[in-house]
């Protein structure tokens, strides 16, 4: 078997494999080829790759002989179209949003597997590229603000007076949620936090930050880890809580995503007319449509004196790291697909094998993906 390690798009600078989980794979019996300068801008050369046992190789080769393909970001069409039907492509895919190009790659009987699919649960911690992603997302996110806001975050008292520290309002307590919770506070700001789970208010309250309540959310507790639409008079209740906040907040960041559908406008223009002068944020659910009115993913707006900083691939800026973190991951994944041999071995009465899997033999068959297409119909 040969699996082969792509460099990724010039927006992407991290890699699907580091120098020291490809040593694992070839002790493993496994063949890697990997893409000259796949790891360039996450720091690790050629030379690495080679002395861990790759083969650097040109991306037509890797492209036309691997058996297993290794990318983050999905192929372009033109060269997933000229792939060999057995391939099996591994990445971060987001299915539920590229439905279209999902269908393509099953049409052309390719077995597509996306991490960000992967069931969330216990045993498939060690494979949760969405946790491992979002922890680097939360700290850099609050990195950004820092560098990027005109204060200081900490309190300062000074012969020349005091200044007081930065208010910062976090729309969401999952991973990313979390670490940015944690980083402001070693920063030394004053932080309140939103979430509809009740369940995570101990963890926010043990990090140092004020947790916000408002009555009435929907049950979480079976939709796997992930977040959960709420109803209409919930999402009014909550939208006046969030407004009194953004009105004291100098820095929001936000991470509310819902998997398959658009991310939940929860910072709107009224909010923002209320804003202060200057104050920042940060929405790093903007490539799901984001979580204010006029977020743009990829670029920096401003609305009436607050400055909008859209970005969904935080990780991206912290390359080495989360190539180290992510490669893990898919190591942990791969040990599920490749026998003793080193040979490709996919068992799909594995759940997390099953989750993960997209499309295989000319169909779709991730089942909320099927789902997410039936209901669009």
């Amino acid at each position: 078997m040969i699996l082969g390690v792509l460099k990724e798009a010039s927006t992407e600078n991290r890699v699907s494999l580091v120098p020291a989980i490809v040593q694992q794979l070839v002790q493993s019996k496994v063949t890697v080829w990997v893409e000259k300068g796949a790891g360039s801008n996450a720091w690790l050369p050629d030379e690495a790759y080679e002395q861990a046992g790759a083969v650097i190789q040109n991306r037509e080769t890797i492209l036309q002989q691997a058996t297993v393909l290794l990318c983050i970001q999905p192929l372009s069409e033109q060269e997933s179209g000229n792939l060999n039907p057995s391939t099996v492509l591994l990445g971060v895919y987001q299915p539920l949003f590229q439905t279209a190009k999902m269908k393509q790659w099953a049409q052309r009987q390719l077995t597509v597997f996306s991490l960000d699919n992967i069931p969330r649960t216990t045993r498939a911690q060690s494979m949760d590229v969405l946790s491992s992603q979002a922890n680097i997302a939360g700290y850099k996110a609050i990195l950004l603000a820092a560098n990027s806001y005109s204060r200081y975050f900490p309190m300062f008292m000074t012969a020349a007076g005091s200044i007081a520290p930065a208010k910062v309002l976090i729309l969401g307590a999952g991973v990313a949620g979390l670490q940015a919770i944690a980083t402001a506070r070693r920063l030394g700001a004053v932080v309140e936090v939103f979430d509809t789970r009740p369940a995570v208010k101990e963890e926010v309250m043990s990090l140092g930050a004020k947790f916000v309540d408002v009555e009435g959310a929907a049950d979480a507790s079976s939709a796997g880890g992930y977040a959960v639409e709420q109803t209409a008079d919930y999402q009014a209740k909550q939208a006046a809580a969030i407004g009194e906040a953004a009105k004291k907040a100098d820095i929001i960041i936000t991470t509310a995503q819902i998997p398959g559908k658009k991310a939940p406008i929860l910072i709107t223009r009224e909010m923002m007319d209320m804003m202060k002068p200057g104050s920042l944020i940060v929405d790093i659910a903007a490539a799901t449509g984001g979580n204010t009115d006029i977020s743009k993913d990829q670029q920096t707006v401003t609305y009436k004196g607050v400055t909008v900083i859209g970005d969904s691939n935080l990780p991206s800026k912290m390359p080495a790291d989360a190539s180290k973190l992510y490669a893990k991951n898919v190591l942990n994944f791969l040990q599920l697909i490749i026998d003793k041999e080193g040979q490709l071995s996919l068992n799909f009465e594995d759940d997390i094998v099953q989750g993960a899997c997209i499309a295989k033999g000319g169909q779709i068959v991730n089942e909320r993906l099927l789902q997410a297409i039936t209901a669009a119909v």
